[in-house]
């Protein structure tokens, strides 16, 4: 038993470790919107901004250091990794962003169900683009 489950974690460990901390990037988030937006004078678009910056940051270490086990520091891999990962990042907020206004705020669809919908789509697209774009591994 213990063997198998050490063979689904090999064979799917890129995506296991992305999901696990795919979570601690979402606590990250909050962490720091919470106390931005009630305890500060900070609105809630820049508290969100703040927090999205901070969990980016957190996301991109994570992910180029855990998931996809990315090892070289120099700056002319880091620039443009970090580069990417932020372009990657913000296309599927965009694209986010998109299908809530469509569905959500044009065609009334319900937004609560539309948000967790967007959101399996987002870390599909993310998980995609930083193991295909952003932390390739060369051939």
């Amino acid at each position: 038993m213990i063997g198998k489950l050490r063979a689904i974690f090999i064979k799917y460990r890129s995506i296991i470790t992305y999901l696990i901390f795919g979570v601690f990037t979402t606590v990250v988030n909050y962490l720091v919107y919470y106390p931005l937006y009630n305890f500060t004078e900070f609105s809630a678009t820049v508290s969100n901004g703040i927090s999205w910056l901070a969990a980016v940051i957190f996301a991109y270490f994570t992910n180029k250091l855990f998931v996809f086990e990315s090892k070289r520091w120099d700056r002319e891999v880091v620039i443009p990794e970090f580069a990417k990962f932020i372009g990657g990042r913000l296309a599927s907020g965009v694209a986010e962003t998109a299908v809530l206004f469509v569905f959500v705020d044009l065609l009334d669809f319900n937004g609560n169900v539309w948000k967790i919908i967007t959101s399996v789509l987002v870390v599909i697209l993310n998980f995609v683009f930083s193991k295909y774009i952003v932390f390739k591994k060369s051939p």
